[in-house]
């Protein structure tokens, strides 16, 4: 699932990898912008009990994330699965704060709640895993004020939650975990055995 201002095309040489990895990919395309996140979850929980019983896992980048979780949270009955997050803001996003104080909100769209507040907490029963960057290439930092290492529009404290079961950081910027093969080899290792690999 891609993030904010993006679509499904994008995730396309993520998709090869997983695919390179023995896995199905199934590109999920949504209005991050001129939707609120509600269709899209309930989108999203429609698809995933098309393809029950699975096990269906879940790898979303930035909102795409938020949305994954969000849609395991409100739905019970879904098919088992892992889910990976690349660079998701569990904890809010400055950045998207950022751009609120500054009177620039329309260009998250109707994203902005979820992306500002994130999560309160995980989906249970779901074991979830974080990739987070801390190459400091975006547009973000012009907002954020970030005070810790970041991947130039998340900090990686803000990729954080209680009771993940895996997180590790890459030398690589926010979109850059997209095209990263060390972030796609950690994701299929983490959707096959339930942790990253070493």
């Amino acid at each position: 699932m891609h993030g904010v201002w993006m679509r499904g095309i994008t995730l396309l040489p993520l998709a090869r990898r997983l695919q390179a990895q023995g896995f199905i990919p199934h590109r999920f395309d949504y209005a991050s912008l001129f939707q609120g996140p509600a269709p899209s979850i309930d989108r999203l929980a429609a698809q995933l009990l098309a393809l029950a019983p699975g096990p269906v896992h879940l790898v979303g980048h930035s909102l795409g994330g938020l949305v994954a979780l969000e849609t395991l949270a409100s739905y019970h009955g879904l098919p088992p699965g892992r889910v990976v997050c690349l660079g998701s803001p569990l904890a809010g996003s400055s950045a998207a704060r950022g751009l609120a104080m500054n009177h620039l909100s329309p260009f998250l769209g109707r994203s902005a709640r979820l992306l500002k507040s994130g999560l309160g907490g995980l989906p249970s029963g779901r074991e979830v895993a974080v990739v987070a960057g801390s190459r400091a290439a975006g547009l973000g930092r012009f907002f954020a004020g970030f005070d810790g290492p970041n991947d130039g529009t998340v900090a990686v404290w803000e990729t954080r939650l209680p009771g993940l079961a895996e997180h590790r950081v890459l030398p690589v910027s926010h979109t850059g975990l997209i095209f990263s093969e060390a972030a796609a080899t950690l994701a299929a290792g983490f959707l096959r055995d339930g942790r990253f690999p070493a």
